[in-house]
């Protein structure tokens, strides 16, 4: 579905910036221009991960200009009211989720990939008490993956 009118935006893109917009909103964010391209890329495609390298380089692609100080900036205030999750791999790349439900992930070593697990399929059980004044928010699971080369 697009405008007859070549100078208008196709309808979807402009009801998704709309929308992008009052996400942000809802959230308690300013919908910035850097903000709204940088959700619009991040939420169009449904529940994705992506690190703020892979963003950056999409939003330059998309003819955005901004540093990749800025996305990281962004992507870290996504993530403080709650739009994204961040998941750290390894201690040496950040991931960002668009999926914020509880579940976990598989993570495909050689290719840098993440797959989503069900927040049911896993069972933790026997977690310790946290101390006195916490309380336990999240537990994420990442359970690494490598190719079977014994099966040819």
């Amino acid at each position: 579905m697009s405008n007859s009118n070549p100078l208008l935006p196709p309808i979807p893109f402009a009801m998704a910036e709309v929308e992008i917009a009052e996400k942000l909103r809802l959230a308690g964010l300013r919908p910035t221009r850097q903000r709204c391209a940088l959700g619009g890329l991040l939420f169009a495609q449904g529940d994705r991960h992506v690190t703020a390298e892979a963003l950056h380089e999409e939003a330059v692609h998309a003819g955005q200009r901004m540093s990749l100080a800025t996305v990281y900036n962004t992507l870290h205030q996504f993530q403080q009211v709650g739009l994204i999750r961040e998941l750290a791999i390894d201690g040496q790349r950040a991931y960002f989720d668009t999926n914020t439900s509880n579940h976990n992930h598989f993570y495909v070593e050689p290719d840098g990939h993440l797959i989503d697990i069900s927040g049911h399929e896993i069972k933790v059980d026997g977690l310790p008490l946290p101390p006195a004044g916490m309380r336990i928010s999240h537990i994420d699971i990442v359970v690494r993956l490598v190719r079977d080369t014994s099966k040819a």
